[in-house]
């Protein structure tokens, strides 16, 4: 059955231009041309790169963030409550008010007891700074992903330098798809594909991040296009997507690497460059040229078949995420703008703070106190809650 299945999905008219079939590209004559299986070496070489990023986050990036300065907050750890932590794992993390009122009543605590205790229980849960950095953190100064980016980008760059295509993407459809598979374009393309599968393994352990769904859809797109284009000789346009991504793809992990740090001038720099970057190629580069490409250029003479509108399609899913995240950058960029320093990645949790929730709780009381005097007589508040107002109360005097 399985044997079945493999030779109707690898029929020759789903993946290949009409008229073509697999036997034309059969290795002969000391032509080489790349084959579905040549992909399976990528598996272990994705292994080999998670045991290699393990190593480097254990040994290099963790005393390499200490050495930057990057330090993490000191957390309290919550009182063990068992009414409490079940409705935190089974009920959500931010329970409303009225949850609030009737899970304090039953644990015999204050309203803003148990406020501070869902408040420091989600603290916990979010990861330290330190772990953030080392996502992102390599010999000597930069990170893991920026390392690799840029080993990618400079080697991908060496490699496409003197090809045609690079300069004239219409050169990719020139007597395709009868293309000979260079052995550096088939290493680093091996490198790429076993780098995204790592990225894949590791992402239900890494850093939980607002845009957390669009990675894993931009990293699954990624590697079934990387596989598809191998298999159906489309390396060459396949070798002009990465590239385009790597280029800017390593300045941003610089960005957020340097972010976590005390150089503030040098993060901001960086932001822009890299918006600069991101801005030309996602959304000039690639429709204008890939994108453009693949749905004109790639036909000539041959009319339309299923891994056209497949390839399309993906190029396509991938141009609305560029979308999506250059609307995340341009916000930003207007904060930015606003208060003349990147403040934060608005793609990440950002830690919770005790005083300023409880000042702003306090604010509120206050504000209801003077709402209830406006509108006449109210029952006299509690004792805690008198305590508590007359003391902002007497520190606001003081400062006045």
């Amino acid at each position: 059955m399985l044997s079945s299945f493999n030779e109707w999905l690898w029929q020759h008219r789903f993946w290949l231009p009409p008229n073509v079939t697999w036997a034309e590209l059969e290795d002969q004559d000391g032509r080489v041309y790349p084959h579905p299986q040549d992909m399976l070496a990528a598996l272990p070489l994705a292994l080999v790169l998670l045991a290699m990023r393990l190593a480097f986050e254990r040994f290099i990036g963790l005393p390499l963030s200490r050495w930057l300065g990057v330090r993490d907050q000191t957390r309290r750890q919550v009182k063990p409550n068992a009414t409490l932590e079940k409705h935190f794992l089974t009920e959500g993390h931010r329970p409303k008010e009225p949850q609030l009122s009737l899970l304090a009543a039953r644990c015999g605590l204050t309203l803003r007891q148990t406020q501070r205790w869902f408040r420091r229980r989600r603290k916990q849960d979010q990861p330290q700074l330190t772990k953030k950095f080392c996502e992102a953190s390599s010999l000597p100064i930069h990170s893991w992903r920026f390392l690799f980016y840029l080993s990618s980008f400079v080697g991908g760059l060496s490699v496409l330098y003197h090809e045609s295509w690079l300069w004239a993407p219409v050169m990719c459809w020139e007597n395709y798809p009868n293309q000979t598979l260079k052995p550096s374009l088939y290493w680093w393309y091996l490198l790429e594909l076993a780098f995204y599968l790592s990225l894949l393994i590791r992402l239900p352990f890494d850093v939980k991040r607002k845009d957390f769904k669009e990675q894993v859809i931009h990293h699954f797109v990624v590697v079934i296009l990387m596989t598809f284009s191998y298999s159906a000789n489309l390396l060459r346009i396949g070798s002009l997507v990465l590239l385009l991504h790597d280029s800017a793809d390593y300045l941003l992990e610089a960005c957020k690497m340097v972010n976590y740090t005390q150089y503030q001038h040098v993060c901001d720099a960086l932001f822009l460059i890299f918006s600069l970057v991101f801005f030309y190629t996602r959304l000039v580069l690639f429709p204008t040229q890939i994108l453009y490409t693949t749905y004109y250029e790639s036909l000539g003479n041959r009319g339309p078949f299923f891994g056209y509108y497949f390839c399309n399609g993906l190029l396509m899913l991938l141009q609305l995420l560029h979308v999506f995240w250059s609307c995340l950058i341009l916000r930003m960029l207007c904060s930015f703008i606003k208060k003349g320093q990147m403040e934060k990645d608005i793609r990440s949790d950002v830690e919770e703070s005790d005083s300023s929730e409880e000042e702003a709780a306090g604010a509120q009381e206050t504000l209801q106190l003077k709402n209830g005097a406006a509108r006449g007589p109210r029952p006299a508040p509690t004792d805690g809650l008198r305590s508590r107002v007359a003391g902002r109360l007497t520190r606001h005097t003081t400062a006045t």
